[in-house]
């Protein structure tokens, strides 16, 4: 298909990330439905693998100066660009008020590389959407106010729940140059951004699946009770995962319980959860794969007996939103067991599409020894959790929703 000249600007943490493929999985279908963009990073790819997804995305990517002093005269020319800029009064009111609240390097960072961006965004270039409403959206947020373009923002966990209220009320107000529309991908989330907003719509889009991505999901008989429980999960490894409570909950099993426990992903706790599984005497049981690309992840989910994320509220008010794994592990009709975190219980009912457990060790030790011990439980779960997220979580609805809102803005309109 060819797009013409791309007239959106994307702007994303890094790029690729295997950690992210719901993004990948959004910017492949807007492109392949028509709306023609180029990628902005803030960073360049730290993963070794890659995602079939974004081997299929054939957008331009640029990679911004990651850090100010990397690339100091592409920032110095960017500097001088912003000061000729009809908005610059604008977007140096903008960091200002900014940096009045949030002195840090970062912040300036942020500013630098808008200034960067806003040389560099091609002449056709109508406006700027960016993932996430932390550092994504304030760079796309002063770039556009040089510009004089329009923005909007998408939104999933991290960046709603620990970002001051002060930037998101800031970002939420088309007075203080904030976004034309936001999208989320939790109920959870959109309610809080919209008691928060002032001006700028909010819409919830969930991720939802493309099912074509995926194969057919196997046939799961009653579960053979002779051989080991096979259990696995996908995450990094950081406090909101909660595995920490995992591997504490392993080491709880009853002694006559035969299991093993694969993990995918890396993260900054790796060595500690590691060691925490050796203190606890379950290292032998599990499996550390590290890092996979998405066959692999699949392959695994079709050989397990039971998927577990034990998502909690870590200590900075981190958060999952609804993550995507959960809802590719029902496509291959994997039952779940994780907890009522956030929007969780958005895509799963307890005892009907899954398991919602508490996230401490005792409860989920509980709820894993029941699974093992009800071979019928598993096929059941997971055939309605299958048709819950055929019937309710598709992609194709919210990628026409999100699509219809940024050709809106592109044209002009209030979005």
């Amino acid at each position: 298909m060819s797009l013409g000249p791309p007239n959106l600007a994307v702007v994303v943490k890094g790029w690729p990330r295997l950690s992210e493929t719901f993004i990948a999985q959004e910017l492949v279908a807007l492109e392949e439905g028509g709306v023609p963009f180029e990628i902005w990073s803030l960073r360049h790819p730290t993963d070794k693998k890659t995602h079939p997804l974004h081997d299929r995305l054939q957008a331009r990517v640029r990679y911004l100066p990651e850090y100010l002093g990397d690339e100091p005269l592409r920032v110095l020319r960017g500097v001088f660009f912003a000061i000729r800029q009809k908005g610059f009064r604008a977007a140096w009111s903008a960091i200002s008020a900014d940096y009045k609240r949030d002195k840090t390097k970062n912040r300036i960072r942020r500013f630098g590389q808008a200034c960067v961006m806003a040389r560099e965004l091609p002449s056709e270039t109508d406006g700027i959407y960016a993932h996430f409403l932390h550092t994504p959206a304030s760079v796309a947020r002063y770039a556009a106010i040089l510009k004089g373009l329009p923005w909007s923002f998408s939104a999933h966990a991290k960046d709603i729940w620990t970002s001051p209220e002060w930037e998101l009320r800031s970002k939420l107000d088309t007075a203080t140059q904030g976004a034309t529309f936001g999208a989320t991908c939790t109920a959870f989330g959109a309610k809080h951004l919209r008691e928060l907003s002032a001006t700028t719509p909010v819409d919830l889009i969930y991720h939802g699946l493309d099912l074509t991505r995926f194969p057919t999901p196997p046939e799961r008989a009653l579960r053979d009770q002779s051989v080991p429980l096979k259990l696995m999960s996908v995450g990094r490894l950081v406090e909101k995962k909660g595995f920490d409570n995992l591997i504490k909950a392993l080491a709880l099993l009853p002694i006559n319980l035969d299991w093993h426990w694969t993990h995918i992903g890396g993260g900054a706790l790796d060595d500690q959860m590691r060691q925490l599984a050796t203190d606890h005497g379950v290292a032998r049981n599990i499996t550390w794969r590290g890092a996979c690309d998405q066959p692999e992840v699949i392959q695994e989910m079709r050989d397990a007996d039971l998927f577990v994320l034990p998502s909690r509220i870590a200590k900075d008010g981190d958060r999952d939103g609804l993550p995507n794994v959960l809802m590719e592990a029902a496509s291959q009709k994997l039952p779940i067991l994780s907890t009522p975190v956030s929007a969780i219980p958005e895509f799963i009912d307890t005892q009907v599409h899954g398991i919602l457990s508490a996230d401490v060790p005792e409860a989920l030790a509980n709820e894993i020894a029941q699974f093992a011990n009800d071979p019928s439980l598993g096929p059941r779960l997971a055939e309605a959790a299958y048709q819950r997220l055929t019937h309710e979580f598709l992609m194709a609805p919210g990628i026409a929703q999100l699509a219809t809102r940024l050709r809106t803005m592109l044209s002009g309109g209030a979005g």
